[in-house]
């Protein structure tokens, strides 16, 4: 299979993402009914984001193009690939890369985010069959020239472990801040509160943590993130809500609400579900983040846009490290 092959193939895969074929909204509804975090519009928006920042001819091929692959890989090796759950189609890019690379996978795909990626890569197969000795799903990875894992701090101790040996990729825990100036507008603020209510705040690009100067305003920030209020009537999230809302009241520690998201200083850039943390920072201080290597993007003026965090594009790599280099390697 050739590389414009596989790029056309990619781009029809991305138009039946953007269709209603009552095939693929079937396995969307069993998404949801697998995993209850996947509510439908995170779904829609997970896929809109794919089909539309990935799956792009344009940009498929100007990403692609600038890493000058050959038209077909005279040996091509067996990546195996461990994705995430955390958010819907979280491993897609993976899988993508790999294809493009012209290297073959084996997919051990997490038992919270299987749906989907099983019947997009069915229905590659259905549109070129020769797809099915390029991309294969397996429980055991055993036998592969190289590894791309992304999991837990724990879990990856034993992809170290296991993986090692090989030429591998083993991503781990991050999260993503915002840097505020207190001059943000309406608009701004509103884009924030997608980067940090998008997919529950269980991606590693959703704002977990916000840096703001001191004697900050959060009224304006409080009643903009009303936007997801819709959250609290979620039983799940809910439930979350009311543990960590006790928490905090069992602590007595100061938080701000506006009934669907808790706002609490912490130096933590890890936040809980429904909680959002803050710090602050002093006039003409330079607020980043003193844990650098758990910060996936951070987000304000002079940075990631505000409302982008959860768009990223092809060159937007997991951990900084750019996978398609990693593959021409092998």
């Amino acid at each position: 299979m050739y590389f414009k092959q596989r790029i056309d193939l990619l781009v029809r895969l991305g138009e039946y993402c953007l269709s209603a074929a009552p095939a693929w909204e079937a396995a969307k509804r069993r998404a949801h009914a697998q995993n209850g975090w996947f509510i439908p519009e995170f779904i829609d928006e997970a896929v809109r984001q794919v089909a539309t920042q990935y799956l792009h001819r344009d940009k498929l091929e100007a990403w692609a193009g600038s890493y000058g692959l050959p038209e077909e890989l005279a040996a091509p090796k067996t990546v195996g690939l461990i994705m995430a759950g955390n958010i819907p189609l979280v491993g897609f890019h993976d899988l993508l890369t790999i294809f493009v690379s012209g290297h073959r996978q084996l997919i051990k795909p997490s038992s919270r985010d299987e749906v989907l990626v099983r019947h997009l890569v069915d229905q590659l197969i259905e549109i070129d069959e020769r797809v099915g000795s390029f991309i294969a799903f397996a429980d055991r990875l055993n036998g592969c020239d190289a590894y791309i894992a992304t999991g837990s701090n724990n879990s990856a101790r034993y992809f170290d472990y296991y993986f090692g040996k090989y030429p591998s990729l083993i991503r781990r825990n991050r999260t993503s801040v915002a840097i505020l100036t207190g001059e943000e507008t309406q608009e701004e603020l509103a884009a924030l509160a997608d980067d940090v209510n998008l997919y529950f705040g269980l991606g590693c690009r959703n704002v977990t943590q916000i840096a703001v100067p001191e004697g900050y305003d959060f009224l304006p920030l409080l009643e903009t993130f009303k936007k997801y209020y819709f959250l609290a009537d979620l039983t799940r999230y809910k439930h979350n809500y009311d543990y960590q809302l006790t928490l905090l009241i069992l602590n007595k520690k100061y938080y701000m609400t506006n009934g669907s998201i808790l706002l609490t200083e912490d130096p933590s850039p890890f936040s809980p579900i429904s909680v959002l943390h803050y710090v602050y920072y002093r006039p003409g201080d330079t607020p980043l983040p003193e844990s650098a290597g758990e910060i996936q993007c951070i987000v304000g003026r002079g940075f990631v846009p505000f409302g982008r965090a959860q768009q990223p594009g092809l060159a937007d790599y997991a951990d900084g490290v750019d996978t398609m280099t990693f593959l021409k390697g092998l």
